[in-house]
């Protein structure tokens, strides 16, 4: 068995020189050896979003081994590195120029003669010529001490008409009348006591809390409410359990900002707020493939999404780097796509060092998720990203691909042969049987089936694909497919598959696998690509419009129900600006929170597209997350300011009210930029 060390015994500098500072870009790694003995025969392993490109070229050492943002160096042969000197390997060939500092690699092991891997420290990547202190943790948004509104409430409601002050009660004594109110009022106890366990929101009148009767009313939407106040005490009606909590969260966040801020915010003696969303879908996409959260992160996070107002949340599950839920009939998927390390599989990707690091959410993980988002009005929408992202699930399963294909294709991640085949049987028999097992976890009845980023060269050394096009396209279109074998694919444009072989591959896999799920009553989710061929039933299917506004924008006119989430803004793992020593990623673009929230995700839409428009939703993308106060500072305060446009009418958000409020917003993890 092999042994890890984990005392840091080696010291890794990475260094990026960008364009126009020397003739070409160039990525340098520096290996210090802190011991006092020599270190030979040898190669050192990094891993983080940044990747080599296999084409680059290579000083001082030798690229051995690249998948995807995993690289294997070699130094020279007979190359001793002594105790307290440094090597240097050079790589000029990126498949992305590093923007960030979060780009870099950010985990590193040195694996000796004898496989032994030990673990090395990493310094954040440094770019040439720029000396700014690196920033982690949420940016502090200070409450001030006159706010532009007199109650604090995010997202901001429809109709608010209050007067008068109270002093601000202890704490709010529930009353509720019936068994949906009595429902709505244990949910917001949980609530609260997860996210502010020791303010005691909720108390009996006993220990000074103000009363608040509870009642179901008609006359309102699903999700509206109706805070009404008096010197007596408050009335909180709706015609849902989702809508009376609420109402109860509204008034949580008044009585916090009353009771913190005594000198900006009061708590109403008279008046009433009226409230309802401006849309349906408000949610918040989570990938857990990149990096691993915890059953507690997970639930933690869908406080802070009820919190927010937020509605769905989108549980991506699997993707090229790991797969995360239990599937009964298939244990391998968790018992190797789970779990990355030296040696497995799935080689130390995206920060993961040489042990054995992952994780997956068993089925009774998932039920109690599940029944926890439900009880806060959160639907969870479950991703199986298929056809392509699978390079995990298909080392688990490797029947999934033909066993006549020869050579490789790339994914733009880099991942090779990350497809499974859509003309084989067995794809279909094993996708049933796991859609089954899920279905029976997720009562929402969508499953997301992916369908985003497929290579252009996906498939094209299968015979068994290849085949079926023939039969499908006829001989030129195999042909000209069959000719994009081993063709390096892996920057922007290698999953522009329009009018592809792959895209009609897709196609036909696609019509296949939504007519399985709409025959067990399910709506198929999947990102825009799912439209390529136009052969899914749009009245079973919602699409996620992730490239632009104005693809979106297209497809709603074309009848599919869409989800706006630009990656030019609503990815929050985009950073906050175009600084280096911001964290985060580039390549779709920026967005700080004003311009996050200021951003109209419908601008130039139609009439008879907005009848399409079921929302919108920010996504999180882990690649930069192992540091969870980067987490933080990307989340946070962009996830509410989406939830302030996916719930506020657009003509009464104000940006300048926002920022004076979400300060009292809670955060995940609790770690804020140093002032």
């Amino acid at each position: 068995m092999m042994a890890i060390a984990t005392k840091a015994k080696y010291q890794l500098e990475t260094f990026w020189v960008p364009e126009g500072q020397e003739e070409s870009p160039v990525y340098a790694l520096r290996l210090t050896n802190n011991t006092d003995q020599p270190l030979e025969n040898f190669t050192l392993c990094v891993s983080g979003p940044a990747r080599i490109d296999p084409a680059a070229s290579v000083e001082g050492g030798t690229l051995l081994k690249r998948l995807s943002n995993h690289a294997e160096f070699a130094p020279p042969e007979g190359f001793v590195l002594r105790p307290g000197e440094s090597w240097t390997v050079k790589a000029l060939g990126m498949s992305y120029h590093p923007k960030h500092w979060t780009d870099g690699a950010n985990a590193g092991y040195v694996v000796l003669s004898d496989n032994d891997a030990v673990s090395v420290s990493v310094a954040p990547t440094r770019a040439k010529g720029d000396n700014a202190a690196l920033t982690r943790g949420a940016v502090i948004y200070p409450v001030p001490n006159v706010a532009p509104v007199s109650v604090s409430v995010v997202p901001w409601p429809n109709a608010v008409s209050v007067s008068g002050r109270l002093a601000p009660p202890a704490g709010l004594d529930l009353r509720p009348e019936g068994g949906e109110a009595a429902a709505a009022v244990r949910a917001f106890k949980a609530l609260t006591e997860g996210l502010f366990p020791v303010e005691g929101i909720v108390r009996p009148a006993a220990e000074g809390g103000f009363p608040i009767s509870l009642s179901l009313a008609d006359g309102f939407a699903p999700e509206a409410y109706n805070v009404r106040f008096s010197a007596a005490g408050v009335a909180v009606s709706g015609s849902t359990r989702t809508g009376l909590l609420y109402g109860l969260i509204t008034l949580g966040q008044i009585l916090r900002g009353a009771r913190l801020h005594p000198e900006t915010f009061l708590f109403p003696a008279a008046g009433e707020i009226i409230d309802e969303p401006a849309l349906v879908w408000r949610g918040v996409h989570l990938d857990v493939a990149r990096q691993f959260y915890a059953t507690a992160e997970i639930e933690h996070f869908l406080r802070i999404l009820a919190w927010n107002k937020l509605n769905r949340f989108h549980w991506h599950l699997s993707d090229d780097e790991a797969w995360r839920v239990e599937i009964d009939a298939y244990p391998a998927l968790t018992e190797i796509g789970a779990w990355r390390g030296h040696g497995l599989k799935i080689p130390p990707l995206l920060g993961s060092g040489p042990q054995v690091t992952g994780g997956y959410y068993s089925k009774a993980a998932i039920r109690e998720i599940v029944a926890q988002a439900a009880s806060l009005g959160i639907e969870v929408i479950p991703e199986i990203d298929v056809p392509g992202h699978c390079y995990a699930m298909l080392q688990a399963i490797p029947d999934l691909r033909d066993p006549g294909e020869v050579g490789s294709f790339y994914s733009v991640q880099g991942f090779p042969v990350n497809c499974i085949n859509p003309a084989r049987e067995q794809t279909y028999r094993v996708l049933e049987t796991i859609f089954d097992e899920l279905i029976e976890l997720f009562p929402s009845k969508i499953i997301h089936i992916g369908a985003d980023e497929v290579p252009l060269g996906a498939w094209s050394g299968s015979p068994e694909a290849l085949a079926r096009l023939r039969d499908i396209s006829g001989e030129a279109v195999a042909a000209a497919h069959a000719a994009r074998l081993n063709v390096i694919t892996n920057t922007h444009g290698a999953d522009e598959i329009d009018g592809s072989g792959a895209a009609v591959l897709q196609a036909e896999f696609l019509a296949r696998v939504q007519a399985f799920l709409a025959s067990r009553g399910c709506v198929t989710g999947g990102w825009q690509e799912a439209a390529h061929g136009n052969v899914i039933d749009k009245g079973r299917s919602l699409l996620f419009g992730w490239r632009t506004v104005e693809a979106s924008a297209a497809l709603a006119g074309e009848g599919y129900d869409m989800v706006v989430c630009p990656g030019q803004v609503y990815y929050l793992d985009m950073a906050n600006s175009q600084a280096w020593s911001e964290p985060g990623a580039s390549w779709a673009g920026w967005s700080d929170p004003e311009k996050l929230y200021t951003f109209d995700p419908v601008e130039g839409w139609s009439d008879a597209q907005k009848k399409h428009l079921l929302g919108v939703q920010c996504c999180i993308w882990s690649e930069p997350m192992t540091d969870r106060g980067v987490f933080d500072r990307l989340v946070f305060p962009r996830l509410s300011a989406l939830a302030e446009t996916g719930w506020t009418q657009p003509q009464r958000k104000s940006f300048q009210r926002f920022e004076a409020l979400v300060g009292l917003m809670p955060i995940l993890y609790g770690i804020y930029a140093e002032q």
